[in-house]
């Protein structure tokens, strides 16, 4: 772990050790959530934050740092279903990383041997990555890990707390069809993943050259993760069109603004612009021409094949919503 000091005389005493993990806050307030929540199992509590390592060699641009982001969940549920919901996470967590654009021979999933599990787990997986520094191997994006019941287990027997959850809705039935209830620990399901090392993968997976294109680099990102969702272009900047696309652009950025930026320029030819957003990344551009003052149609520029097609303006909004609920 990494160790530092507080206060001024920095002994022995004044040592302290920075989180190395973001998880053991969460069951440390498994009791308080229960207590004041009323959830019911099986339940997950998630967090991100940021962690420290004591790296010896920190190298591979955000790959491995001495401080980084986490996201983790601590998903816990009955032991006899412990199992079950480790397939599921293990499972959806692959299909989530898939579904916003690391689908490919880039990414797999592997099953950790016994040898290499940690002496809590019955059962890990990790999300794997080919980064351009690992391949022809694989760098770790996220883990999905069984925990069993240790952490809390070490809380309750360290703190002295009670951590038991009392579950009414298990145990044998009663005379009066009510059900005993069934006192245990739970288990817990923990997928644990980096945020530097995802949106690494992420601007990995996009770059893309294509020299046939006046500007070469294309950032292919899902239109999901695209931190510019759309641009509004006027073609020229006169006869009209530019009143068009602001009233557009206001339009977009009402109804998408709180996923990413939408765009708009008027500035140099159109050919240009297009190829500024390619290098950004922005998936689709919608252009406002002559023919739009005339039949209310734009322009949609796709940038992944530089495809263009037509659509009626008012259309615009639900074009870019399916685009990204994909």
């Amino acid at each position: 772990m990494f160790f530092t000091y507080t206060g001024a005389t920095a002994t022995e005493d004044d040592k302290v050790y920075l989180r190395p993990e973001t998880a053991q806050g969460i069951f440390v307030q498994f009791k308080n959530v229960v207590d004041t929540t009323r959830v019911k199992i099986p339940f997950g509590i998630g967090n991100t934050g940021r962690s420290f390592r004591n790296e010896v060699t920190p190298r591979n641009f955000t790959f491995r740092s001495r401080e980084f982001e986490q996201a983790e969940l601590e998903f816990f549920c009955h032991p006899d279903d412990s199992f079950e919901w480790y397939k599921f996470w293990r499972d959806f967590r692959m299909e989530w990383w898939q579904s916003i654009g690391l689908a490919g021979e880039n990414l797999i999933l592997r099953e950790h041997e016994k040898d290499e599990l940690s002496h809590y787990s019955t059962g890990t997986s990790d999300v794997e990555y080919r980064f351009p520094f690992t391949a022809p191997g694989f760098g770790e994006l996220e883990g999905i890990a069984h925990r069993g019941n240790y952490d809390l287990t070490q809380h309750a027997k360290h703190s002295g707390a009670k951590l038991e959850y009392f579950d009414t809705d298990r145990g044998e039935l009663l005379p009066n069809g009510a059900k005993k209830g069934e006192r245990y620990m739970p288990h817990c399901i923990e997928p644990a993943a980096g945020l530097d090392r995802g949106a690494l993968a992420l601007m990995c997976e996009a770059y893309t050259r294509d020299e046939t294109r006046p500007s070469p680099e294309i950032m292919k990102f899902h239109p999901r993760v695209a931190p510019i969702k759309a641009a509004v272009f006027p073609l020229v900047n006169k006869d009209g069109m530019p009143e068009v696309a602001e009233k557009l652009h206001a339009d977009l950025f009402k109804r998408f603004g709180r996923a990413g930026f939408i765009e708009t320029d008027a500035k140099q030819s159109i050919g240009k612009r297009y190829a500024r957003m390619d290098e950004a990344g922005c998936p689709y551009c919608f252009t406002i021409d002559g023919d739009t003052l005339k039949d209310q149609t734009v322009t949609v520029r796709h940038r992944d094949t530089g495809v263009q097609e037509r659509i009626a303006i008012g259309l615009v909004t639900e074009f870019l919503g399916e685009a990204l609920s994909r």
